[in-house]
């Protein structure tokens, strides 16, 4: 059994940190636990020269860092080196049915090779070397086509696929299933990204999503983002094995999820002016804003209900819903996630019990308690329970939690737009 976060972004990618590199991206997926990682921003030309500078080639597939590479870290656990998958995430903005589309798809591509080839047919439609995700007037669809036509193994997922400005079925820009925006083709997209703002149960109250996989991914920016959601995968380590289990459910045995309250989307609200409402406040008021009447920033729960036809969720694969090791030493100390005594002590636990997620997971909590005191142990027994309340995140703004016997203040105030996280 292993983790997998397959949608990253290197530092070629637009507000992403200078450290996504492959050295900080292989260190961090080892603090993590994540034995198999995405390289992101497969089409970006200077990235796919360092991927090919960096990397040699391993299981079928896939690839891992050089040792001159490697970035020093000793703890139990994760030894063997994590793999990387070639991924990107692609942009596409276009008119359908009179509408324009935002809709962001992310690519499985098999060998450093195939995204050569795939990234020349992309050239003849739009600028590669700006962003590491690009932006084309192309539509999904038609995206699709060209990238089964470039290398029939490859595999397209739609991204956060409820994100309210870029995505399958957001409120603002998508559409209302797989087969509206991909056509004849939909048979060919069999897993969706459920996104940060969403979990598995609230997806599978759409009948309609029956059929696909749901996958999970951090969709990070910065190497310490890397396992905030995450795949669980049974079976051997490569492209084949990995395609099977996202596309048919074969060898996938569940995800690692936000809670979705503290995804940036997950109720309405109106960032400037404050928030967040739900669903039903939002009907009341006409979709305005009672202080500025502008229109909400409808939220994935919104969406959710409007797309739905159960009032109950289908049965869902076993899922893990965590809070970061760092956000929840932070709460409990009443300081700053980067500070040093937070830092400190995070390493210090993962020196002593191993990676983060499995320590989320499965760590004794009376060794919790005995390096870290027993706040956070009671914390995170709570969290394995899902007992948790929350100030749910809206309209760009993350939720934040409320920690019984932890030192956190109130929610953040409404603060200006953010584009280093995507969902």
């Amino acid at each position: 059994m292993f983790f997998a976060d397959l949608h990253i972004h290197s530092r070629y990618s637009r507000a992403t940190s200078r450290e996504c590199d492959l050295p900080h991206l292989d260190l961090w997926a080892r603090k993590k636990g994540i034995s198999l990682v995405g390289t992101g921003d497969l089409t970006h030309p200077a990235w796919r020269e360092e991927l090919r500078e960096q990397l040699l080639p391993a299981e079928e597939g896939l690839y891992r860092l050089k040792e001159e590479y490697r970035l020093p870290w000793d703890s139990v656990g994760l030894q063997s080196q994590p793999r990387f998958l070639l991924t990107g995430e692609i942009s596409c903005i276009y008119k359908q049915a009179g509408k324009t589309r935002k809709i962001h798809t992310l690519l499985l591509l098999p060998s450093l090779e195939e995204a050569d080839r795939f990234s020349r047919r992309l050239e003849q439609v739009g600028n590669l070397q700006g962003d590491g995700r690009p932006i084309l007037g192309l539509s999904a669809r038609d995206l699709l086509e060209l990238l089964l036509d470039s290398c029939p193994q490859a595999v397209m997922i739609p991204a956060h696929i409820w994100t309210p400005h870029f995505s399958l079925l957001g409120a603002f820009s998508g559409f209302d299933s797989v087969e509206a925006c991909f056509g004849d083709l939909a048979p060919h997209i069999r897993a969706l990204e459920t996104g940060l703002s969403s979990d598995p149960p609230m997806n599978r109250r759409v009948s309609k999503l029956d059929r696909f996989q749901l996958v999970s991914h951090s969709d990070a920016h910065s190497p310490q983002k890397l396992g905030r959601e995450a795949d669980i995968v049974e079976g051997e380590l490569s492209f084949p094995a990995v395609r099977t289990a996202l596309e048919t459910g074969r060898g996938l045995l569940g995800t690692v999820e936000f809670f979705p309250e503290e995804g940036k989307y997950h109720l309405d609200g109106h960032r400037m002016c404050g928030g967040p409402l739900s669903p039903e406040e939002t009907r009341r008021l006409g979709g305005r804003c009672p202080r500025c009447g502008r229109p909400l920033t409808i939220g994935v729960q919104h969406r959710v209900e409007d797309v739905a036809d159960r009032s109950q969720p289908a049965p869902v694969l076993p899922f893990q819903r965590l809070l970061p090791l760092p956000e929840l030493l932070a709460a409990c100390l009443g300081r700053g996630e980067k500070t040093k005594t937070v830092q400190t002590l995070y390493e210090q636990l993962l020196a002593a019990l191993g990676p983060e997620l499995p320590l989320l997971v499965q760590a004794p909590l009376d060794r919790v308690a005995e390096l870290a005191g027993e706040p956070v142990a009671q914390v995170l027994s709570l969290l394995r329970q899902g007992q948790v309340s929350w100030d749910p995140g809206y309209d760009g703004v993350y939720g934040t939690p409320r920690l019984p016997g932890t030192k956190r203040k109130g929610p953040p105030l409404p603060m200006a737009p953010s584009r280093k996280e995507e969902e």
